[in-house]
Parts: structure tokens; sequence; C-alpha cells
């Protein structure tokens, strides 16, 4: 099969899915939002858990190129500094370019709660963003452990929604209208820095 046919197909089903929701995602769908003749969705993905399983897949591949693009020397973040920096282009992805990806991926979520076979193929991301975010902690110096690591992230994952739903006044009790000073202030409520520098 043509691989470049098959990526622009899977890229349409994530707008679809992002911009429709779980029930618009269909293959007329996305032939049009392809712009390809009808039945070429169905050719490659013929049924619609190939199309959601072809959509996760895109998904995770996308964020490991935006991971990959933002930690470019592979050596992570080398300091406080440059954790607050990693941790604020991600997030601002999401509200910006991301959008899509980080829309179609949560409903994603919303139909892996009914689908085993979907929350097998989307648990390996979830743990791997978990422990992709413990070695950005880790490499930036901070005295890690499982539990704090993890509480990092899940304040993350929970910012994510607010981010996307862009509700001023949720965004400003959450201090998410500031995403500067919201991850500063989600470290040094999880790593506290002492009066004498250390944390």
């Amino acid at each position: 099969m043509n691989q470049g046919r098959r990526d622009q197909l899977r890229d349409a089903a994530a707008a679809v899915l992002a911009e429709q929701g779980g029930r618009g995602l269909t293959h007329r769908a996305v032939d049009m939002a392809a712009g390809v003749p009808q039945g070429s969705t169905k050719n490659y993905f013929p049924t619609r858990d190939a199309l959601l399983g072809a959509v996760a897949e895109r998904c995770a591949e996308l964020y490991r190129e935006l991971a990959a693009e933002l930690g470019a020397d592979g050596a992570g973040p080398s300091d406080r500094e440059g954790l607050v920096a990693l941790i604020r282009a991600l997030l601002a992805n999401v509200a910006g370019p991301g959008r899509t990806r980080m829309l179609a991926y949560l409903e994603l979520q919303a139909e892996a709660a009914r689908k085993p076979w979907l929350s097998a193929i989307l648990d390996p991301i979830a743990a791997a963003d978990f422990a992709g975010f413990e070695w950005a902690q880790r490499a930036a110096g901070l005295p890690v452990t499982p539990q704090r690591a993890a509480a990092v992230t899940l304040a993350l994952h929970a910012a994510l929604p607010h981010l996307l739903d862009a509700g001023p006044a949720t965004l400003a009790v959450a201090g998410l209208d500031d995403l500067d000073r919201f991850v500063h202030g989600l470290l040094d409520a999880v790593y506290p820095v002492h009066p004498d520098g250390t944390t």
C-alpha cells in the first residue's frame, strides 16, 4: 500500500475525530476530509476499529516527533529552568499546533473506556509518557521519586482538557493563563526550593 496515502488518511482521520468526535468518525467523513475518492479510506482501514487504531498510532508518532524535536540533543534538560522550558513548550503545543492531535487523543481515551483492545494500544503510550517525564525530572537534577514524578505528570495531564477548552475563568483559576508561572508553581509545589537554594 502507498505509505504517503496511508499517512494522509490517518491525519485526516485524526482531524475528523478531533472536530466531530467519535460519532463523526466514518470512512466517508475521512474520505471527504482527505479529499480522496469515496472508498479510499475503507481500502486502507476496512473497519471503524481499524480506523481508530490508525489514529492512535498516528497520535503516538506525532507526540514522539514533538518530544524528540524539543529534546533534540537527547540529553534532556540540564537544570530546573531547562525542565520548565520543556514542559512549557509541550503545554503551548497542546494549545496551538498540537491541538488536533490532543483532541483526537482525548476522544480515543473515551473510546478506550469501552474498547479493551484500544485501551491496550493507548496504555503503553501513556505509560511511556510517565517514564519520559520522570526521566526529564531526573535529568534536570531534581530529587526524583516515582511518586513525585507521577504527581507532576498527572498534573500536566489534568491541565490538557482545560487548555483545549480555553475557558478564561478556568484558565485563570488554574493558573494556566500564564504557562511559565504554572510550570514554575507546579515544580515548586512538588520540589520545594529551600532557603539555602537546595531542593
